[in-house]
């Protein structure tokens, strides 16, 4: 099997250390393999992208001397696509309309963040059928029905990460505990949940090794139960350490100041930012 990774940013802000390290780590791995490494743009969130972003990035990984294989991928280009994968689950009877707030909808649509949990859905709606949507409802996923219809699966993963290496499988019971009826996609917006167009994308793209920060963790069964529900292979994961700042925090987009196009503006080199993130130079 090819050895495919990829790095996949969301253009809504400059490259920090953090996503130096996961991109370049991800770029070492599959050069090393003889694999591909591929660039996605997560780009579903139309009102926070930008093309100046998008250009920036491909403009700081280039500087850092990373080199990505076809053309780069870009989510915003594919709601329909992933919206329309949805009818195999209604089909299922798997899905459900929610009229809950837009607030609370639009955050559950977003990546997790690290020390921020899954905000379990109570079931307001889950006795909703589908002939009852609404313009700007949202699909929610029936996960117990959805774990019925999978109660003969092999829920497992491989990890290889530092913190969790092993084989891992997803308990039912927990995962009805700690992640509840996830919100798929939100209509009329066109927008579409992380997880669910990650998922489709590293299967279609044939993603072998899912390189990413230990923060998302914890989301990882949300992708098997749904790679599990569309017929789609597991990829292996490897959750690695992640970049934090002198105060033990996690890096984000507001952390300018650790921003690669900074560094490149004050001098530094590509391998002064490896020296800086820990891995060595090629």
């Amino acid at each position: 099997m090819a050895f495919v990774t990829r790095f996949a940013p969301s253009p809504t802000g400059p490259l920090h250390l953090g996503h130096a390290y996961s991109a370049i780590l991800a770029h070492d791995m599959a050069r090393a393999k003889g694999g591909r490494f591929l660039l996605r743009m997560e780009d579903t969130d139309l009102e926070r992208c930008r093309p100046e972003w998008d250009a920036l990035i491909q403009e700081d990984l280039r500087w850092l001397g990373l080199t990505w294989d076809g053309p780069i991928h870009r989510q915003a280009g594919h709601i329909a696509r992933y919206n329309a994968r949805l009818e195999a689950l209604e089909d299922k009877g798997l899905l459900y309309p929610c009229s809950c707030t837009r607030a609370d909808i639009r955050a559950a649509l977003a990546a997790p963040q690290e020390g921020v949990a899954f905000a379990v859905y109570p079931g307001t709606c889950r006795a909703r059928g589908m002939d009852s949507r609404q313009p700007g409802d949202a699909l929610r996923l029936n996960l117990g029905a959805a774990l019925e219809h999978l109660a003969d699966a092999d829920l497992g993963f491989t990890e290889t990460g530092p913190a969790h290496a092993g084989l891992h499988r997803v308990d039912p019971d927990q995962a009805l505990r700690q992640i509840g009826d996830v919100v798929l996609s939100r209509k009329g917006e066109d927008i579409v949940a992380y997880f669910l167009a990650s998922a489709f994308d590293d299967a279609d793209q044939g993603v072998s090794h899912v390189i990413r920060g230990e923060d998302l963790f914890d989301f990882t069964p949300v992708q098997v139960i749904l790679q599990r529900l569309f017929g789609l292979a597991t990829p292996v994961y490897h959750h690695h350490r992640l970049i934090r700042d002198d105060q033990g925090k996690r890096l984000a987009k507001r952390d300018d100041a650790r921003a690669i196009q900074k560094y490149r503006a004050e001098g530094a080199t590509p391998a002064d930012i490896r020296r800086l993130v820990g891995l060595p130079n090629p």
